[in-house]
């Protein structure tokens, strides 16, 4: 059974940061790329960051440009997303998925379950 695992959200202050971890298991995971995506209340499932299956491309949406990084750790089966410089409009559910490197939600076919991201002004 293929399954994705977040971990690491929570509550942050204005201007903090938080690190997300996303544990894969169920198939080759060196074989996919790993995505990023956070859906914030009343609002579209918006494209964060992804990487490629080897790790040396990656891909930022344009409102986290500068301020996230995306990594993994082939040999544990997890990617991460370091956040900084974190604000109220970063306030969202954030979803790992797994599948081919793109920007679009529908390339990618195995997502984890979300976790809550919550940034207080």
């Amino acid at each position: 059974q293929v399954q994705l695992v977040e971990s690491g959200g929570g509550l942050v202050q204005d201007g903090g940061s938080l690190r997300l971890s996303c544990a894969a298991s169920g198939r080759t995971f060196s074989n996919y790329a790993m995505g990023w995506f956070r859906q914030a209340p009343g609002k579209e499932r918006e494209f964060v960051a992804a990487i490629h299956r080897r790790g040396n491309i990656r891909l930022y949406g344009d409102s986290v440009k500068g301020r996230f990084t995306i990594s993994r750790d082939n040999a544990a089966n997890t990617v991460y997303l370091q956040m900084t410089s974190l604000n109220s409009d970063d306030t969202a559910v954030y979803f790992c998925a797994q599948g081919d490197y793109s920007s679009r939600s529908t390339d990618y076919d195995v997502w984890g379950q979300g976790t809550q991201v919550t940034v207080s002004s």
